[in-house]
């Protein structure tokens, strides 16, 4: 068993644990309520007009804002989260959302001249699922859904699952890539995020 083989099943049992519950009894019309937020922000950018340099820092804004940064920051790096200190997990998850923002605020130019429209919200678990549709011009609407918990205080999304694909795992994925090929130094691998996406 390689070094990732044995993180990838040990890191299945630390994510349970942060598996977002429903302690706070939140409802659909409350999930909704984010995401619809979070939506007319994102199409506000959109119509802006503004440079793409100027679109990614107003979607690392709406990230911080609506996304619950910290858990999908630390499912991201999965089992190497535990061994971590506090400090290195900050520095972690700061530069983390600047590499979020960048890898998909880059993407906000093909949205020019579209919009996202929410669509529903329905429980799941302990979770809820909001689905979106994403129309861009001259390609076929696409589904983009929103997981909401508020398990840390306040509804946030905890993963997007575009077209089938989920943010938060396929951000795993990479991020340990990025680790393994480090050797496992999580602080080079902050360094690295910072200049990354």
């Amino acid at each position: 068993m390689n070094r990732r083989t044995f993180l990838a099943t040990a890191s299945a049992s630390v994510f349970a644990a942060m598996l977002p519950a429903s302690a706070f009894a939140l409802s659909d019309a409350q999930a909704k309520n984010l995401v619809d937020r979070a939506v007319a922000d994102i199409n506000k950018v959109i119509s802006s007009g503004n440079s793409l340099s100027g679109m990614i820092r107003d979607f690392e804004r709406i990230f911080v804002t609506y996304a619950d940064v910290p858990v999908i920051a630390r499912s991201a790096l999965g089992a190497d989260a535990r061994r971590a200190t506090s400090a290195q997990l900050s520095a972690y998850t700061k530069a983390f959302q600047g590499y979020i923002a960048r890898k998909y605020g880059k993407r906000f130019e093909e949205f020019v001249g579209g919009q996202i429209e929410v669509q529903g919200a329905r429980r799941v678990k302990s979770f809820h699922e909001v689905q979106t549709v994403a129309k861009l011009r001259g390609e076929a609407p696409f589904a983009v859904n929103f997981l909401v918990s508020d398990k840390s205080g306040k509804p946030r999304f905890f993963d997007m699952i575009i077209e089938g694909i989920s943010l938060r795992l396929s951000e795993k994925e990479e991020i340990g890539a990025m680790l393994d090929r480090r050797k496992g130094d999580i602080d080079l691998l902050t360094q690295d995020l910072k200049k990354a996406g």
